[in-house]
């Protein structure tokens, strides 16, 4: 509630001289509206009190002064100062909201103070807004609508469960983060504390501080600083391209009001610089950390989370006061969702208080603790607790005691378990970011050989999920196929176990070998009627496959081996290309092939396909063009292909063609000559382009190879539209889709469609039939959520709606695919 002032009003008389105001003119003048002083309020005087507030904020002094009788004469007759005579780098649309609430009329004002405050936090947003577009050199360039929505970012998990005991933890840190000279602020404690709670936490309450919003960036699977920035570029909806991370980063910052949470970040602390940076070239953006360590950066701002307020044992509450106490309001909260009538009782209360006590206040310990309370109640879980925390003393010496502490926490758990169930546990820490029960299955199969014992995986993760090591799946996985996920801090507990048993190695390389498998089996279906199934199934396990990825990688490299890493890099090209991971996907096949370099064969070939591919989608023409020259040399093994005349843009010379079919793998080859075509086609060079589809598709049909022939088909009609033969595109358009029908391929289909509804639309034809094509592609495109061809789509369906008059629909889809285009970075469909 807002007094702006105490006013007595008379019964107006229509009289305004002075001795007539004064009469009327009780306690403070600075607020009164002009209607006030004639004795007229109404709702719209509070609105210009709330004005006269504003403004007052704003410049640091009211819009008139004097003696009160002097201050009324002056709200009835005279205008304000306007705000940016006294304040100059004010925004012009500021000035105006406020100067509208301070109309003498109320007429003139808006409507309510509702709408009034709307105007007044637009403006502001608008103001930042402007700041940022002059300051940019090239407004088109700039990435801000590729978070998808014009308004400010907010991506912070939402938490279902209130915060229990932080109150004044959060006042303080809201205060560091406001302050203008705080830029960086880093929350500083072991796992398990809660700092990454207390991070959403004060995102929600600073929502509104921050004009262009809050981006929440987990940091918890990553362990590779340089892939930091990727993870906020990824967090912040940025497409990939061409530019370096951190200038994508940067350029996209530079002039915004953004809070950046970065969680867990003591694994990647090596990428401390990287963020001092970003804070000097982005003056607007402020970073919360969470880490176990300090970034040692200048301008750093530390604060120490402490453990949860604890009772004193010497001289304990009643049973309604030690409710209160943090740690066991949130050992009781937790312990009522395994026992919904379990409460703070004056026979527990005292066995509670210790409890909390001998967890150290750590929410994290607490919780597991509480996880436990249907099989021990608190007089029997007390004594337990004592036995373990014998270990935080006893502990290594060379660990920080922080890391002891939820050490012994953990360890407690894990020693609660039998010899299966750590047996299961120390393997089910190899996955990240979950698996599946199947999965998990499959890893022990692989492990125990023809041994597996009588011990049940099932029956093991059911009672690790009742001893909370393991977390049950969402009510979304339930209803599709549940994950078994690991809190972070306990798999890593699990992972320093599996290498204290020596399990580790061969458990990397089993969990390596089902993810090679899966993806292996995977491949074949991505063009078939399940191929957006199966690209879901991979996102899922993209965390694994990265994971078994990089141990492959380093396991190639220590052994000069590099076959089961080339291996995957071949299968994984089309889910890098369809899902949009160009950058990891290339990133990793420069590293396999050049461990590989001198190695020839098949499988070598297959990654340089794949990374030709991925390079062709990034517009890097010429790397593409050295990697499909160098596959169609090992798939043709003698052919001297530095003499195809790709690059005089000659007719290719049938006999070296003919040589590749005898000599070498014709699919291999073809594909290869596929990424040539597009090479070619990309320099121009359309005759070569087709000489090189023609041959391909040769070799795809005596391979038997339907999918890419069709595809094959499909390139053909693309280049014969481009060259004005509308007739033959079509006809060959039609052959593509018929063959993509017959397998299923919705994105062959997809493609097919469009093309004959390029071809129809240029040639003049039915636009009614043009717009039908378009519609069932794009649905299409949709279901796979290939947001390239989709803003593709959606140009030509507006240039159809527009040749139909119809200029409202046209100018809504043609918005959407430049939306779209500048979401995934596309330069050519902008």
């Amino acid at each position: 509630m807002l007094i702006f002032g105490l006013a007595l009003f008379t019964p107006s008389s229509g009289s305004y001289s002075t001795q007539a105001v004064a009469q009327q003119v009780a306690g403070t003048s600075f607020y009164l509206a002009p209607e006030q002083m004639r004795g007229q309020a109404r709702a719209a005087s509070d609105q210009y009190a709330l004005g006269v507030v504003i403004y007052e904020w704003l410049c640091g002094t009211p819009p008139f002064k004097g003696t009160p009788l002097e201050i009324a004469i002056q709200h009835l007759s005279v205008p304000p100062t306007p705000l940016r005579d006294l304040l100059s780098n004010l925004s012009p649309v500021v000035e105006e909201v406020v100067l509208r609430a301070l109309a003498k009329e109320p007429e003139q004002r808006f409507a309510t103070i509702q709408e009034f405050v709307s105007a007044l936090v637009e403006a502001a947003q608008q103001a930042v807004l402007v700041e940022v577009s002059t300051s940019s050199e090239d407004l088109e360039d700039d990435h801000s609508g590729s978070t998808g929505t014009s308004g400010p970012i907010w991506k912070v998990p939402t938490v279902l469960t209130p915060l229990v005991g932080r109150e004044q933890d959060i006042a303080d840190i809201r205060v560091l983060l406001m302050s203008p000279e705080i830029r960086l602020l880093t929350l500083l404690g072991p796992g398990g504390i809660g700092k990454t709670r207390l991070s959403f936490q004060l995102a929600a309450e600073l929502r509104s501080f921050f004009a262009n919003g809050v981006c929440f960036i987990q940091l918890a699977t990553i362990r590779d600083p340089d892939q930091v920035m990727v993870a906020i570029a990824h967090g912040l909806d940025l497409p990939e391209g061409g530019v370096a991370p951190f200038e994508q980063v940067r350029e996209f910052l530079h002039a915004k009001y953004v809070l950046l949470i970065l969680d867990n970040f003591e694994q990647v602390v090596q990428a401390a610089p990287s963020v001092g940076r970003l804070l000097e070239a982005c003056p607007h953006v402020k970073v919360l950390v969470t880490s176990r360590v300090t970034l040692r950066l200048s301008g750093e701002q530390y604060i120490a989370v402490s453990p949860l307020a604890l009772p004193d044992l010497k001289q304990l509450p009643g049973k309604e006061a030690m409710a209160h106490y943090a740690a066991v309001a949130l050992f009781v909260q937790r312990a009522q969702a395994h026992v919904p009538t379990f409460e703070v009782t004056t026979s527990n209360a005292a066995a509670l208080a210790e409890i909390c006590v001998r967890l150290d206040g750590l929410p994290l310990a607490i919780e597991l603790a509480a996880a436990r309370i249907k099989l021990l109640p608190p007089h029997a879980l007390l004594p337990r607790l004592a036995r373990r925390l014998q270990v935080l003393t006893g502990g290594s010496p060379t660990l920080p005691a922080r890391q002891q502490t939820l050490r012994s926490t953990i360890q407690w758990s894990y020693d609660l378990l039998d010899a299966w169930e750590q047996h299961l546990f120390r393997r089910l820490s190899i996955f990240v970011s979950g698996c599946t029960l199947e999965t998990a299955e499959a890893l022990c199969a692989a492990l125990d050989g023809e041994d597996p014992g009588n011990e049940s995986v099932l029956d093991g993760v059911e009672s690790l999920i009742e001893k909370s090591l393991l977390r049950l799946p969402t009510l979304e996985e339930q209803e599709e196929e549940p994950r078994l996920h690991m809190l972070e801090t306990i798999r890593e507990y699990g992972l320093e176990c599996l290498a204290a048993s020596g399990e580790m190695e061969i458990t990397r390389q089993a969990h390596a070998n089902y993810y090679l498998a899966l993806a292996e089996d995977v491949e074949p279906k991505l063009a078939g009627p399940e191929q957006a199934t199966w690209l879901d199934r991979l996102e899922h396990e993209h965390e694994n496959l990265r994971a078994a990825l990089q141990w492959l990688l380093e396991r190639g490299e220590a052994e000069q081996n590099m076959e089961q890493a080339l291996r995957f890099g071949g299968v994984l090209r089309r889910f890098w290309l369809v899902h949009g991971h160009l950058s990891e996907g290339r990133s990793f096949l420069e590293r396999v092939l050049a461990g590989s370099e001198g190695i020839r064969t098949p499988v070598r070939a297959k990654a340089l396909n794949a990374a030709a591919n991925i390079a062709l989608n990034q517009g890097d023409v010429d790397r593409a063009e050295v990697l499909a020259e160098e596959a169609l040399a090992l798939y043709a093994r003698y052919a001297r292909t530095r003499q195809l005349p790709i690059l005089q843009a000659e007719v290719l010379p049938e006999e070296s063609l003919a040589r590749y079919r005898e000599l070498g793998d014709a699919k291999g080859i073809a594909f290869a000559l596929h990424q040539l075509e597009r090479v070619a086609r990309a320099r121009g060079n359309l005759r070569a382009a087709r000489l090189l589809s023609e041959e391909a598709l040769a070799l795809f049909k005596e391979a038997d190879d339907q999918e890419r022939v069709a595809w094959s088909l499909y390139r053909l009609a693309r280049l014969n539209r481009e060259q004005g033969e509308y007739s033959k595109a079509r006809v060959l358009a039609e052959e593509s889709l018929a063959i993509h029908r017959a397998l299923g391929n919705k994105e062959g289909i997809a493609s097919a469609l469009f093309q004959m509804a390029q071809a129809l639309f240029v040639s003049q034809g039915d636009l009614a039939m043009v717009r039908s094509l378009l519609a069932e592609a794009l649905a299409l495109y949709k279901e796979l959520g290939d947001r390239e061809d989709m803003a593709d789509c959606l140009y030509l369906s507006s240039q159809v709606a527009l040749s139909l008059g119809d200029a409202a629909t046209a100018h809504s889809q043609a918005e959407e695919s430049i939306a779209l285009s500048r979401e995934i970075g596309d330069r050519e469909g902008l």
